[in-house]
Order: C-alpha cells, then structure tokens, then sequence
C-alpha cells in the first residue's frame, strides 16, 4: 500500500541519528544544485521525467530503478520535462546506525561502495524484484510513523530486508545503465585526477594540460556531464575531506592545509559558504549527536 505523500524540503541534513524516509511527488521544483550528504541514500524513482547524475555519470531514470549514493558521492537530478508528476521514495541512513546491523559475514553498506569491481549507482531489477524493494520501502515509510507497541522494531526488520534484498540485487546484477558519451571516459578520468590531487593546487590551465584538451572545451565538456564547474567540484571534493576530517577529530587550523586550501580564512568562507555552519561549529554538532 502506498506510502503517504510528504512535502517536499531542501533539507539535506538528517534529523535523526537513525534513518528518515520520505514519499515526494511533485509537477514543478526549482533545479537541484549539485550536492552530497553525510550519509547513505537509497531512492526509489516512481514517476517522471529525470536524468540523475551521480560524479560524471548520467543515468535515464525509469520506473522501479533504484539509486544507491554513498557520502562522497555528488549527484543532482535534472528534470528533463517541466510539468510532469515526479514522484519517488528517498531514504536517507545514518552511517553508523546502519553499520551496527552488519556482522563480519554480512556487510549491509557493501552496496554503495564505488570502489567495489563491478560497481553501479543503479539498480534496474526484473519485476519481481521491483516489487519486493517497493514493498518494503512503502512498509518502511508505513512503520516509520507508527507510534504503536513494536512499530520501531518493524521498521528496523523491514530495513534490515531491504538493505540485504538491494545488496543481492547489486552483488548479482552485471549491468550498467549510464547514458552513452564520448567524452565520459575523459571525464571520468579528470574526476579521478582531481579526487587524487585534491590537496595540492589546481587550476583548469594546469588540468587541461595534464590531459592535452583544451581549456574551454574541457570546461565546456565537465560542466555538461558533471552538473557543475571544475572550480566548484574541486572545492566540493576538498569539504567533504575536510568533513571527514573533522570527524576524526583533526583540529579545524590544521585541516585546510591538508584539502589543499591556501590559509584557514579561505578554508572557512568555503566551508561556511556550502553549509551554513563553521567548521567548528560543524565539529560541536557532531560531537552532540
């Protein structure tokens, strides 16, 4: 049975150290800035007309598929026909909660990891399987509110199927679904030069010639596939190192030498500017949590 309909928030930030699922739709929203969050997100697509980037690569969204983005992971979607119903069920897990149920034989966050040989942000299941995910994920938007005597404990059993239903699903599926580009593969590997030297000075003169392209036409090239500018992803990949950073208790005054950051002050506009909080107030935050 269908979840119910929530409004729609720009929130990227969990409320709760647990999980939070929302069921959307919606016919008209405003384009959606390349981001990322501190947690894991699972997003089932029901209705629309969506492309959805995840880094350089760019997914057709159908009915029933299913995106799996980890915390590194910047995405947007793009909506490729104004009007349309877009509807989907996002769920959004905290990192350590989810990492509490896996066992030394069962990894449940073995899903989301990019660096796995075979690795997709997308899983377009046959119909059964479809199915089984929607179930669950309607049950899990269900229990989620339920106030009664062991409906917290239903909610974790429907999330911990899920999460072992999607991580066979994605063990056993050797497809791939990214769009087609001639230029992805070169993209594709300026993304990963940049996530390599993230700490050291880079520019797009610097960039262009490390790939002999030139620097318009790389510009041009990256915004298109990757939703964005170099600049920008450069400085989006250093704050979420940083981040990280801070969460392993690296004083602030020493982290922006390590992301590659000229001094603290433009470390802080930076980090102020893409969160709405300090870093040190980042830090206080999470210690709170």
């Amino acid at each position: 049975m269908p979840g119910k309909i929530q409004p729609f928030t720009v929130r990227q930030k969990m409320l709760k150290t647990s999980y939070e699922i929302y069921h959307y739709r919606d016919s008209y929203l405003k384009d959606v800035m390349l981001h990322h969050h501190d947690f894991y997100e699972i997003y089932l697509f029901l209705n629309g007309s969506v492309d959805y980037i995840v880094e350089s690569r760019n997914y057709h969204l159908q009915p029933g598929d299913i995106l799996l983005i980890n915390p590194y992971e910047l995405h947007q979607p793009r909506f490729t026909q104004r009007g349309v119903s877009y509807e989907r069920i996002v769920l959004w897990l905290n990192r350590n909660f989810v990492e509490q149920f896996s066992t030394p034989q069962t990894s449940l966050t073995r899903c989301f990891d990019s660096s796995q040989t075979g690795h997709t942000n997308l899983l377009r299941l046959p119909l059964a399987g479809r199915q089984r995910i929607s179930e669950l994920m309607n049950a899990l938007v269900s229990e989620s509110t339920n106030r009664n005597y062991g409906g917290d404990l239903l909610a974790i059993s429907h999330l911990i199927q899920l999460l072992v239903a999607l991580n066979q699903a994605a063990e056993h599926l050797a497809d791939h679904h990214e769009l087609a580009d001639k230029s992805s593969p070169i993209i594709s590997s300026v993304l990963s030069y940049i996530n390599e030297h993230y700490h050291e000075k880079l520019t797009l003169d610097g960039i262009a010639a490390q790939f002999f392209m030139n620097k318009y036409h790389l510009s041009h090239e990256f915004n298109r596939l990757v939703g964005t500018s170099i600049y920008r992803y450069i400085i989006q990949r250093r704050l979420i190192i940083a981040k990280q950073l801070l969460l392993d208790n690296v004083p602030p005054t020493v982290v922006y030498h390590y992301c590659g950051f000229t001094d603290y002050s433009n470390f802080y506009r930076a980090f102020k500017a893409e969160y709405g909080i300090s870093p040190k107030t980042f830090v206080a935050m999470s210690q709170e949590s």
